[in-house]
């Protein structure tokens, strides 16, 4: 046991029964200041929530650019098969398999394959719109500002009123030099 006075000792050293009176009794103020109303979320559970969105909505995004460079990488080898012989021989990976094919073969199955993940792109930004708005009406709902928005804004007013005065500055002959 050590000898620190009772004001030295943090929470994690007080007996069992000291914290429980303790965080009851804190426990009963927080829960009476809310007005007994306790049907929405935490604060911490609005903004892990946000957060998750905002996460999905990024996977969403970043598997959308893996796929438009798959569309770009179709389209490429797709011209570069279009000026050569149908019967020529080429060679498609096929789920980690090499595999040899005609150039006529490979040709079709290439457009349906480019065609397929276009309409899986369309589908994606479809979702990433809707999650987009459902994010917007999160936001609006439970009043979530991100960090520096209303630093951004308060700079666009002030760098508004400086090209105000910087205008009237030039217009009387005296002008201001600003970094």
């Amino acid at each position: 046991m050590s000898y620190l006075p009772l004001s030295l000792r943090g929470p994690s050293l007080q007996h069992p029964s000291k914290m429980a009176a303790n965080s009851s009794s804190t426990g009963n103020k927080s829960g009476n200041s809310g007005g007994g109303k306790q049907s929405g979320p935490s604060a911490e559970q609005v903004v892990a929530t946000f957060q998750k969105m905002r996460q999905e909505q990024r996977t969403m995004a970043s598997k959308a650019a893996e796929m438009e460079m798959e569309i770009n990488e179709h389209s490429l080898v797709i011209d570069t098969l279009k000026d050569v012989d149908p019967s020529r021989k080429c060679f498609r990976l096929v789920g980690g398999v090499l595999v040899e094919r005609t150039v006529k073969e490979v040709l079709p199955a290439l457009e349906s394959n480019k065609e397929q993940i276009t309409k899986i792109v369309e589908s994606i930004n479809t979702q990433m719109q809707s999650k987009g708005r459902e994010l917007t009406e999160y936001r609006e709902r439970y009043n979530i500002r991100l960090v520096g928005e209303g630093e951004a804004e308060a700079q666009g007013q002030t760098a508004a009123s400086s090209r105000d005065s910087e205008g009237s500055a030039s217009k009387s002959g005296a002008g201001v030099l600003v970094s």
